[in-house]
């Protein structure tokens, strides 16, 4: 399959996929980690180990009367002192860990509409493809970046902390230490539950695609009237449930695993080691006189602090293993090769466009959509692809736009193959209105341009291809005119135009940028057969001297061009002017005939 990316069959590589992770966050925000590290270590050890043991010790002291009430008082001020600095450091790293959040946002953000923007087209008609990059999206959607750096603050934080922590029960004795190792089977367990967890995930993408997509064509205003004049609510709601009840029994075969899993970690990891700890700490105290009363309270505090941060590092290690996995599925698609390769060759101008002999089949499909084509554009040009819907008229354009390679054959620009040239410079050298049109909650002039209209060129540019696609006069008549917002999902007093208004506008961006070729892909399916003619006159007149390639199943923009090929059943089937094809009386003077007199 063209759209699978590079995968490694031996599974979820954690410590690849955590130095990639790290990477990226270094990158977006360079002193996150570091500072919001050591703002966190010095906190819990401060408030955790010199607090709560150290000081504990110290007022057992003088209760047994070790030390006396001066010393006590100093010792005071000096840990009150330190729980001070410490909970303003931490208050500093809570700032640079906000900020750095926002920053690791945005820079996530560019990275992957950055890269979700230079796949190839035929990624986007591939439903795997689009569970990657739902996958992949997850990082940001559902905050995943923002586990990778609390999570390693917290692992560091706990881990030097626990060092002392042990550090101090050894002094008392080394038994409990053996006692307290038991505790790391929490750490493999939960690697465990976590790769379970993750599977379940990955198994659950595609149903939640399925939700995703009811849920939100429930709220689209385009599918509003549809949802409320027929019965297909129903048939959506059906694919819901079906998701969501498949989702359920992808969580009841895991979560009986997880379940499972979580009980021998708790047993094994956690109860029987404190517990032991706990008696044995008694017996030395109560049978063997072995332990003092302040020894056996400190200890108790500090085993217990020492739980308290093996399950805290052990829910780290699993939190952050889950976000490394997430950013595995990030690094997979940003591995993504495009099987678009770019060429190396630049185009001063367009003069010709050649298919010499192009067959293409989409992937997984059965039938080919081109067949043995051949054609040739001289520049300037006026050329109408014709034909009935599936006849492979839209495929001519995709693989012009070099959206996709052909199968067989070659297409030439200027006599030179397509794919020696650099594609965004080709790509600029032509204009292009597509049928499946989208006009954005923009300006009418920022729809035009395609950025913002800062200046008085920009406006005068934007006025120009409204009146050249044929959409200025209604655009006039707009409260702001060209500073209307189009659409009223952000605001009321957005302007709701017709489709054919908001085609029209869609067209004029073709004009707000210079071009050698014009493809106009059924630039008028949403007008009428007299608004449709209207525009192609005008279009024609705006276009003249360029070449242009109009492809229609509708017959009127026909009888204006030089050139006329006929696409049946992925082939072209006939070729020439109006007047030669209506001579020959064969299949495009049929449906000649046919439209016309659905207009008599």
């Amino acid at each position: 399959m063209r759209t699978k990316p590079r995968e490694k069959d031996h599974g979820i590589d954690t410590l690849k996929n955590a130095g990639y992770a790290f990477k990226l966050m270094t990158k977006a925000s360079p002193l996150n980690i570091p500072v919001v590290t050591l703002s966190k270590t010095i906190y819990v050890f401060i408030s955790q180990y010199v607090n709560s043991v150290l000081f504990l010790k110290k007022l057992l002291e003088v209760l047994t009367g070790s030390r006396d009430f001066h010393d006590f008082m100093s010792l005071l001020f000096l840990f009150t002192g330190g729980s001070l600095l410490a909970y303003l450091i931490s208050n500093l790293g809570d700032y640079v860990y906000s900020v750095g959040e926002k920053k690791a946002f945005k820079s996530l953000n560019e990275i992957l509409f950055e890269k979700a923007s230079t796949v190839d087209i035929e990624c986007f008609e591939n439903p795997k493809f689009y569970d990657i990059y739902k996958r992949a999206s997850e990082v940001i959607s559902d905050a995943k970046y923002s586990l990778f750096n609390g999570q390693i603050a917290n692992i560091i934080s706990y881990l030097i902390t626990g060092v002392f922590l042990f550090g101090y029960v050894s002094t008392v004795d080394l038994k409990i230490l053996v006692i307290l190792v038991l505790c790391f089977i929490s750490f493999l367990i939960e690697f465990k539950i976590n790769k379970l967890f993750f599977e379940r995930e990955n198994s659950m993408t595609e149903n939640r695609r399925k939700k995703a997509y009811v849920q939100r064509v429930i709220f689209l205003r385009d599918y509003a009237k549809d949802i409320r004049t027929s019965d297909i609510y129903q048939v959506m709601n059906k694919r819901l449930t079906e998701a969501t009840e498949d989702n359920i029994k992808i969580i009841e075969k895991y979560g009986k695993k997880m379940v499972f899993y979580r009980i021998i970690s708790l047993v094994l990891g956690n109860a029987i080691p404190i517990a032991g700890t706990f008696s044995y700490a008694a017996y030395c105290l109560m049978v063997t006189k072995t332990l003092n009363i302040a020894d056996f309270s400190v200890l108790l505090t500090a085993v217990t602090t020492i739980k308290s941060f093996m399950l805290q590092i052990s829910d780290s290690i699993s939190t952050l293993q889950t976000a490394t996995f997430y950013f595995g599925n990030f690094k997979k698609f940003m591995e993504y090769e495009s099987h678009i390769k770019n060429g190396k060759r630049k185009l001063k101008k367009l003069r010709t466009i050649e298919f010499q002999n192009v067959s293409f089949t989409y992937p997984d499909a059965k039938k080919p959509s081109l067949k043995n084509v051949s054609l040739k554009i001289d520049e300037g040009e006026t050329v109408a692809i014709v034909g009935k819907n599936g006849a492979g008229k839209s495929t001519f354009v995709k693989l012009l736009l070099r959206f996709y390679d052909p199968d067989e054959g070659r297409i030439l620009c200027n006599g030179i193959d397509l794919r020696e040239y650099d594609i965004d410079d080709f790509r600029d050298k032509i204009g292009t209105v597509f049928q499946d049109y989208k006009v954005f909650s923009l300006t009418v002039n920022e729809n035009v341009l395609c950025r913002e209209c800062q200046t008085e060129e920009d406006r005068s540019l934007a006025e120009t291809s409204l009146k050249n696609s044929g959409a200025y006069e209604k655009v006039k008549t707009l409260p702001k005119q060209a500073e209307t917002i189009l659409t009223r999902e952000f605001d009321d007093e957005g302007a709701g135009l017709s489709g054919g208004e908001m085609q029209k506008i869609a067209a004029a961006r073709m004009f707000a940028h210079p071009f050698d070729l014009a493809v106009l892909d059924e630039p008028s399916s949403a007008l009428d057969p007299i608004a449709e003619y209207k525009m192609y006159n005008q279009l024609l007149q705006a276009t003249k001297n360029k070449t242009v390639i109009y492809i229609s199943h509708r017959l009127s923009s026909a009888t204006l061009s030089d050139k006329i090929f006929v696409f049946d059943q992925a082939k072209i089937i006939e070729s020439g002017n109006h007047e030669d094809l209506m001579k020959q009386n064969g299949f495009y003077a049929e449906m000649f005939h046919m439209q016309a007199s659905n207009y008599q």
